[in-house]
């Protein structure tokens, strides 16, 4: 692991150990190939290891590990995103300047020092992406060409307002200087990829089914064959389509089941309010929770709903952001929300509000995001008896808990009996079963963008807008599938718990 966060400095930011804090990644081809060669090493010594003797965890923890180089080896050698995906460099360079900005782990003279450090290394990050982008598809450059004038105006904005306070003038000067380096190296590799790199891209941006496999197996530990997998999913989304529609005839049984939920979708709030609307159904959640004792809560603190930041903006509708394990001095929470774009026309914002922030879907996200999913969650994190849980990360244990959290706190009676709320969970999940499906289809049966688009909203019920971003991530996040298959195997589990604890079965236990 000390290998490990010393080749990704974000990681360990993001994790609270701040070693490494005035760096960015390399990627330099001879890096990489270091990096690769390390990986691969590490990959087969866990694989050989005996594991006689070993406890469940060292088990576990040896299992996490392997899985781990194996992820970063079919990251490079068989998705190969450094060479198909610029926003993995652009994201890397803002996110690792905002990991800095955005809690106070140090004084603000200490943390801008880093931030100098890191924008001065976007020169070098950037010249690697250069060098590295290959075989690219052009969605891809679309999407990093999106996000990048918000890139440049969170380090001209945003960073600069956060460091306002710090007196001292020449490392004010040194700040001003990193800022305009790493802004006009950001400007400059737009222009590189607008004049030079999109007129060389293709339209397929597909892994194909050998990496999908590759990648599910490494990242998820998901080995069955992709058909059983796709039917899965598809079964899934059956399923949760007719409870759609039964549930939806419970409300009104005289109009059709998406007239109805066009019904809730309209009832939703302002723009400018809608942080203000979030923050204010946190409260009730937590409550709910403790009085049900349905998971023990290791913390009062509660989370700051704030904007999402600009370069999280073009795939997210929210996301929660708890301090790493490691972290002791800044221990805020944030729960980032995405707001509609100030520049799109009024007809792209009411879709956008009545796809996401509906009254009914707002309690949905608020379950997902932190009571008592994602926050919840990472507030156990710094428990976690190893350091490899404390590091490892796998998507559908993350994301398969906070979307089992939505049907399960419905179960349980967040909204009484109320059908409206039961309709919002049973679309979030529709949404969650679709990206399932569409990511196998786009990346390994060639659907295309336009299809992905159209499945979304027929199938998986989503507004145009929101269907949109779901089908643009999916091209650059093929197994996203991770929400529904995680969810499926928590309630399996959950099934077996239950019935091997037989009467000493109580729901905050097994959730603990």
């Amino acid at each position: 692991w000390d290998e490990v966060l010393a080749d990704s400095p974000e990681n360990a930011t993001s994790k609270g150990i701040h070693k490494y804090d005035k760096k960015l990644s390399d990627f330099s081809a001879a890096a990489v190939k270091d990096q690769l060669g390390r990986m691969r090493a590490w990959r087969d010594r866990f694989a050989a290891f005996d594991k006689k003797g070993l406890t469940k965890d060292e088990a576990a923890d040896l299992e996490a590990m392997r899985l781990y180089a194996d992820s970063f080896v079919v990251s490079i050698e068989d998705v190969r995103e450094w060479q198909r995906r610029p926003r993995v460099y652009t994201g890397d360079a803002i996110g690792a300047v905002y990991l800095i900005v955005k809690r106070d782990f140090a004084p603000a003279a200490a943390r801008l020092e880093s931030v100098i450090a890191r924008e001065n290394a976007v020169p070098a990050l950037l010249a690697a992406a250069r060098a590295n982008l290959r075989d690219v598809p052009r969605i891809s450059v679309e999407l990093a060409l999106e996000e990048l004038p918000s890139n440049i105006d969170f380090l001209q904005k945003d960073t600069v307002q956060a460091f306002a306070g710090v007196k001292d003038a020449a490392l004010q000067k040194r700040f001003a200087a990193a800022t305009a380096t790493a802004t006009k190296s950001l400007a400059d590799f737009g222009e590189w990829l607008k004049k030079d790199l999109l007129p060389r891209t293709k339209e397929d941006f597909a892994i194909g089914a050998d990496a999908f496999a590759k990648k599910l197996a490494a990242d998820e530990g998901i080995t069955e064959p992709l058909d059983a997998v796709l039917a899965r999913g598809e079964a899934e989304l059956k399923r949760l389509r007719e409870a759609f529609v039964a549930t939806a005839k419970k409300i009104d049984p005289s109009r059709p089941a998406q007239e109805v939920q066009a019904s809730l979708a309209a009832d939703h709030g302002k723009p400018a309010t809608l942080l203000a609307d979030v923050q204010a159904k946190l409260a009730g959640l937590r409550k709910f929770l403790v009085d049900k004792q349905i998971v023990t809560i290791p913390s009062t603190v509660m989370p700051i709903v704030q904007e999402s930041p600009p370069f999280m903006r073009a795939f997210t509708l929210a996301s929660m952001d708890t301090p790493g394990p490691w972290e002791t001095h800044a221990t805020e929470a944030y729960y980032n929300v995405t707001l509609p774009d100030p520049k799109w026309p009024a007809a792209d914002v009411e879709s956008y509000m009545r796809g996401g922030f509906s009254r009914t879907i707002i309690t949905m996200m608020s379950i997902h995001e932190a009571f008592p999913g994602h926050y919840v969650q990472f507030l156990w994190m710094p428990e976690m008896r190893s350091r490899t849980r404390k590091i490892y990360a796998c998507s559908s244990n993350a994301e398969g808990w906070a979307h089992y959290a939505e049907q399960m706190m419905i179960d349980e009676g967040i909204a009484g009996d109320d059908p409206h709320q039961r309709l919002a969970q049973l679309q979030e999940a529709l949404l969650r079963a679709a990206r399932y499906v569409v990511g196998m289809r786009m990346h390994t049966r060639g659907m295309t963008l336009p299809q992905a688009i159209d499945f979304f909203q027929t199938q998986g019920l989503q507004s145009k807008k929101v269907a949109e971003m779901e089908a643009k991530r999916g091209t650059e996040d093929p197994t996203y599938l991770y929400y529904t298959y995680g969810k499926l195997e928590i309630l399996k589990l959950r099934d077996d718990y239950k019935k091997k604890l037989g009467a000493g079965y109580s729901l905050r236990k097994f959730h603990d």
